[in-house]
């Protein structure tokens, strides 16, 4: 016994010391590891990082974009700022000579048009360099049909409030925003003045303005408005309620859920409460897809560069009803996926399908197709709109989903591919927790991206 441990305690010691050696060895098997240097730097020049465009010297560059500053030396920058705002440092992009860096996209306080780079022993190297400011930039405004009286915002970035040169947000009409609660540099939020008439809005700073690519009070590609755009919107086997009350945003609007009828943690099917369906065409022979109810979506708003469309509609979930399970599929269909009535369609000779749920279920080899999911809820476990109503944007490429969350095999790829609408809360893929939402959707639509 006394031999085996004296063999057992000599075994952990020499794995002890081949560990060691190991650990050694791995580190001078390391001569690329990246080390700040001693010195200080020099900058000779500043460039653009791209190699087509390397022999073109810069002094000035915007927030948010990458330059290359060409020195000796470089490897000694510790710390390095764009006039009081300090830069993101990557040893990747690090040599003696060179240095790719994004500047900031935080706009300055204290405006020097210096750059500052620090060592590890705190000395202090500058250069001369600006940093511009672009003009603003607008992504999304809160709610696009923001009645008169409430509060509104639009989000984008570099919304500057200068002293001498004030923020200014112009509505349609040439109507001035006056009463601004909040400004910041990616956001405006402000009370909707009196503006009735439909248009992009622009924001002017003391670098420039830019028009919104959005609209207020949009009708562009409008699918359904509930108050006459292809009648009621109800074309299938469910009608859906389509009613106005005092929460109406404008006009009637149609409501999934009725605040009684429970929504299982897994979003199981209920296409009594939970679903809205518009299938193209008619019961007539040949189908009419071509006007009034029924019409084909893809005759009523142009597809025809759908890649760079976005499908939108107005929402409102009252806090009384939160909505914490289940997703809202969105999937449009063409001709051969699904129909009113199956029958022949004048100038059409592929595949019509008669009414089904079979493509939306992926059923009888129809594969997996794709829809939007849109799930707002996962993000903190429940979700309403604080009783007031929300734009939701939602791109038409990311309509490549199945019912259960995974990427499809087949999506939209053609405009012929947008005839029919369906919009029903089910599955998903991800839990949550039971509940009884009640979700209201207005002006649905289909616009350009830009």
């Amino acid at each position: 016994m006394k031999l085996m441990n004296k063999y057992i305690r000599k075994s952990l010691v020499l794995a002890v010391i081949a560990a060691a050696g190991f650990a050694m060895i791995s580190c001078e098997d390391e001569p690329d590891k990246y080390e700040v240097a001693d010195g200080v730097p020099t900058v000779r020049y500043i460039r653009s990082p791209k190699a087509s465009a390397s022999d073109s010297l810069i002094v000035a560059a915007t927030t948010g974009s990458s330059i290359c500053l060409v020195g000796d030396n470089l490897r000694s920058i510790y710390e390095l700022y764009f006039n009081d705002k300090k830069a993101v440092l990557n040893n990747s992009f690090m040599t003696d000579h060179t240095m790719i860096v994004d500047v900031p996209q935080t706009i300055p306080t204290l405006v020097s048009n210096k750059i500052y780079m620090v060592t590890q022993s705190k000395d202090t190297v500058t250069y001369d360099f600006e940093v511009t400011v672009p003009a603003p930039t607008l992504t999304a405004m809160s709610c696009e049909y923001a009645p008169v009286g409430s509060e509104v915002s639009i989000i984008g970035n570099y919304f500057v409030d200068d002293p001498n040169v004030p923020l200014l947000v112009t509505l349609p009409g040439n109507v001035e925003v006056k009463d601004f609660t909040s400004i910041s540099q990616s956001s405006i939020s402000f009370v909707m003045p009196e503006c009735s008439e439909e248009g992009t809005i622009d924001v002017t700073t003391i670098y420039g303005t830019t028009t919104s690519t959005f609209h207020y009070l949009d009708t562009r590609g409008m699918l359904f408005d509930f108050d006459g755009v292809t009648g009621l919107g109800n074309h299938g086997w469910h009608a859906r309620d389509i009613i106005s009350d005092a929460t109406s945003i404008s006009g009637k609007f149609v409501q999934l859920g009725d605040g009684t009828s429970a929504m299982t943690e897994d979003g199981a099917w209920d296409d009594t409460h939970f679903a809205f369906e518009y299938w193209c065409g008619s019961w007539d022979t040949p189908q009419n897809v071509t006007s009034g109810d029924g019409i084909a979506l893809h005759n009523l708003v142009d597809f025809t560069d759908y890649v760079d469309m976005s499908l939108k509609f107005e929402m409102y979930v009252p806090s009384t009803n939160p909505w914490s399970a289940g997703a809202m599929q969105i999937c449009f269909e063409g001709y051969d996926k699904v129909t009113i009535s199956g029958y022949a369609i004048e100038g059409y000779n592929g595949t019509i399908a008669g009414p089904n749920a079979k493509a939306f279920n992926g059923e009888d080899g129809l594969g997996d197709y794709g829809r939007a999911l849109y799930r707002p809820w996962t993000t903190n476990g429940s979700f309403d709109t604080g009783n007031s109503w929300i734009t939701v944007t939602i791109p038409l490429k990311n309509f490549n989903y199945t019912r259960q969350g995974a990427m499809a095999t087949e999506v939209p790829s053609s405009p012929g591919d947008f005839a029919s609408l369906t919009f029903f809360v089910v599955g998903g893929g991800v839990n949550g927790t039971e509940c009884t939402p009640i979700i209201k959707l207005d002006n649905i639509r289909a616009v350009p991206n830009k």
